[in-house]
C-alpha cells in the first residue's frame, strides 16, 4: 500500500519547489538521509540509476521505503538502526533521487532492483524491513531472490489492490488521491502520476507464493491501518515461518508516528534466535512454571 497521498505528514512541501524532509526524531541532527553526500552512492540497474546510502557496522539490514518516498522517510529507523547493523537503504526507481525508469513500473522491477543491490555491494543474506509499498517489494524479494534474504520484516503490506486489502473508503480515498495528482504535463507530475497509479491495480500476488518464503517473517500493521485487518492476518497464515504483530491504535505511519514502539518491536524480532513456540507444548511448559512458582 503506499504513503504518497499521505506525504503531507512526513514532508513540508511548496509548490514549485523540492519537498523537504522534516525529521522529528534527529538522533544525527547533522545528517540529512536521502540527501548525505557522504553516504550516498549510485549505480545501474536495467538501464536506470539508482541512489543509494549506507550507514553505520555489521550485519546487513535493508530498509525499503513506500511509495512516492524516499530514504528520507526511513530517517528514525536508520538513527536506530545504524548503532548494530550496517544499514543499506535506496531509492527506488521513479522515486526520491533514483532516475526514472522506461516502460510501465511494477513491484517485480524494483524489488529485482533490491536484488540487484544486494549483489552490486556484495552482501547478503540480509535482513530487510519494508514499510508499506516497501514491504510488498520485501516479500516479493524473498520469494524471487530468496538466497538475498536472511529475516523479514513486512509492515503494513498488501498483496492485491481489490477490496480483499483495502477497506471501502480507503479504496476512494486512494482513487481520489491518483486523480488529483497535476496533469499539467510538468516531468515532476508525470513522475508522481506514474508511481501512484500502480497502487490501482498493483500487486497481484497470490497468497499461496508466500508459502514458498522460508526466511522467517513478521508481519506487522497497525490496527487502524489502511489495509483491512483480515488481509494482514491472510498474509501472515500463508507465510510458514512467520510472526504476527498488529499494534493497538497504530495507523499505516507507525514507523512514523511511534519509531520507539516500531524500531523496538522489529529489533526484538531481528535478534531472536530462538525456535518458533508451539501452541500447546510451550503453553503446557509455561503454566508448569506459573504454577510452581505461584504455590
Amino acid at each position: 500500500m503506499a504513503r504518497r497521498f499521505l506525504l503531507a505528514l512526513l514532508v513540508v512541501c511548496v509548490p514549485g519547489l523540492a519537498c523537504a524532509h522534516v525529521d522529528t526524531h534527529p538522533a544525527h541532527p547533522a545528517v540529512r538521509y536521502g540527501a548525505n553526500a557522504a553516504a550516498g552512492r549510485s549505480f545501474v540497474h536495467g538501464g536506470v540509476t539508482l541512489y543509494y546510502e549506507v550507514y553505520g557496522a555489521g550485519e546487513p539490514l535493508l530498509l525499503v521505503h513506500g511509495n512516492g518516498g524516499s530514504i528520507a522517510d526511513l530517517g528514525a529507523q536508520i538513527d536506530h538502526f545504524r548503532k548494530h547493523y550496517r544499514v543499506i537503504a535506496m531509492d527506488s526507481r521513479d522515486q526520491g533521487r533514483s532516475g526514472d525508469s522506461a516502460g510501465a513500473l511494477t513491484y517485480e522491477k524494483m524489488a529485482d532492483d533490491l536484488a540487484a543491490l544486494l549483489a552490486h555491494l556484495d552482501v547478503g543474506p540480509a535482513d530487510v524491513l519494508g514499510w508499506s509499498d516497501g514491504g510488498i517489494e520485501a516479500l516479493l524479494l524473498a520469494i524471487r531472490h530468496p538466497a538475498r534474504v536472511k529475516k523479514i520484516v513486512s509492515m503494513a503490506t498488501n498483496l492485491n489492490a481489490s477490496g480483499d486489502a483495502f477497506p471501502p473508503e480507503v479504496a476512494a480515498w486512494l482513487a481520489g488521491y491518483v486523480e488529483s495528482i497535476s496533469t499539467a504535463g510538468t516531468a515532476q507530475a508525470e513522475r508522481e502520476r506514474k508511481v501512484a497509479r500502480i497502487m490501482l491495480d498493483q500487486p497481484d500476488i497470490d497468497p499461496e507464493a508466500l508459502r514458498g518464503i522460508t526466511a522467517p517473517t513478521l508481519v506487522m500493521a497497525g490496527d487502524r491501518d489502511l489495509i483491512r485487518d483480515e488481509h494482514t492476518l491472510d498474509i501472515y497464515h500463508h507465510i510458514p515461518n512467520s510472526q504476527l504483530a498488529i499494534l493497538p491504535n497504530q495507523t499505516h505511519l507507525l514507523p512514523f508516528d511511534d519509531p520507539e514502539l516500531f524500531n523496538a518491536t522489529v529489533e526484538r524480532f531481528l535478534r531472536s534466535n530462538g525456535p518458533d513456540k508451539d501452541r500447546i507444548d510451550d503453553t503446557i511448559r509455561s503454566l508448569e512454571k506459573l504454577r510452581a512458582v505461584s504455590q
